[in-house]
């Protein structure tokens, strides 16, 4: 059984709508990232913060008002009218959510805690529901008035990829006709803190797989998708997901897991190594990761198959970055141009590592069905694989 992405309603720190990112993502446009001061005591980090005003929460939902559900609202927004469709069609209780994050309403729950601790008391509003990592899945079913399977995914920075899978998966065991699925994360102190102390941020913009690579810029983004089962322009082949629980932090060295998830990923499409056409790689610029990526991958393909890294254009969003890259393969696919996401660095590939075919801008598919990959990895060795496909 073969199921579509429909729909994509996506914000980060290039931009606002499928159109807006589009275009700054096919010209690694450099305004995505910006040093940003106030999150770290005495530094200035560069962010991928999101800009634009954020809607507020519908009347009768301000027990909900967090960013996080403020920006995913904001990608949501721009596929309502394609989810009411359907919700006509379908009906409520036949539509599901699923939902990956990490930070969820953090930010706002480490704002109370400090209000607590100097008053003794917490201050009005403070609801810890906020949050909890199932909040944004409930917050769109509520909006939405949907009543199918609905709940939060959190693996660390695979979360959006594995809401993906398992959207696929209720719709092939037939317990929903629709599932709207994604992710969201928001800057939040207790993660660039966390990151930072871990002495895995970079000073400057991040340099996926260069020899000066320094380490990660943390950014923030939603991207929600409508997946069906209704033949659509891009279809979703599946995935495939491992975890290898080498270490809490780093990944296991050769890329063991990586491996699995990739061939996994391929076993569901049905398809080998030799027909993909470009790989999102997770490439977060840190020493391990790149290293074990960049093995993983050329041990997987026989061929130098075109790929990228696209945090360098908008910060790794972490529980969101999954759905967020799947979204850059999606507007790949559906661009009337063919361009391919570039990878944005210094030109300077580490000798350590097995060469890689990154992309510049201007690259293109060649027509035709194309098949492209998405690579997410996580902390405690949780790997997951993407595959859409488009093009014909």
């Amino acid at each position: 059984m073969k199921t579509y992405l429909d729909a994509l309603g996506v914000a980060c720190a290039l931009g606002v709508g499928k159109d807006a990112v589009a275009e700054a993502l096919f010209e690694a446009a450099p305004h995505g990232l910006r040093p940003l001061e106030g999150w770290v005591p005495a530094h200035s980090l560069p962010l991928g913060e999101v800009t634009a005003a954020l809607p507020a929460v519908p009347a009768g939902l301000e027990h909900r008002d967090t960013r996080n559900n403020r920006l995913l609202l904001l990608a949501a927004q721009e596929i309502e009218t394609e989810i009411r469709d359907a919700i006509a069609r379908f009906g409520a209780a036949r539509i599901g959510v699923v939902v990956g994050t990490s930070t969820t309403g953090i930010e706002e729950a480490t704002r109370n805690i400090a209000a607590r601790g100097k008053s003794g008391a917490w201050p009005d509003g403070y609801r810890y529901i906020d949050q909890e990592l199932g909040a944004p899945a409930a917050f769109l079913a509520e909006w939405l008035g949907v009543s199918g399977p609905c709940y939060g995914i959190s693996t660390a920075c695979t979360s959006g990829a594995r809401a993906l899978l398992s959207a696929r998966r209720l719709l092939r065991l037939g317990l929903c006709d629709a599932v709207i699925c994604g992710g969201a994360d928001t800057l939040c102190r207790l993660a660039i803190h966390g990151f930072h102390s871990l002495e895995a941020t970079a000073p400057g913009r991040c340099l996926p797989f260069s020899s000066a690579r320094r380490g990660i810029n943390i950014g923030e983004g939603a991207a929600l998708f409508l997946m069906t089962r209704d033949e659509a322009p891009v279809a979703f082949l599946g995935g495939g997901a491992s975890s290898d629980a080498y270490h809490m932090s780093s990944p296991e060295p050769d890329g063991r897991g990586a491996v699995e998830a990739m061939r996994l990923a391929l076993d569901a499409a049905g398809i080998d190594p030799g027909a993909i056409d470009y790989v999102n790689l997770h490439g977060t610029a840190t020493e391990h990761n790149d290293a074990m990526e960049s093995r993983a991958v050329a041990g997987t393909f026989a061929r130098a198959v075109p790929c990228s890294s696209t945090k360098a254009l908008t910060g790794h969003t972490l529980g969101a970055a999954g759905a967020l890259e799947a979204a850059f393969c999606w507007l790949a696919l559906r661009d009337p141009h063919r361009r391919l996401p570039p990878h944005a660095w210094d030109g300077q590939p580490d000798p350590a590592l097995p060469p890689l075919a990154f992309t510049r801008v201007g690259d293109t598919l060649p027509p035709g069905l194309r098949h492209l990959m998405s690579n997410s990895f996580a902390f405690g060795g949780n790997n997951a694989s993407l595959i859409l496909a488009g093009g014909a």
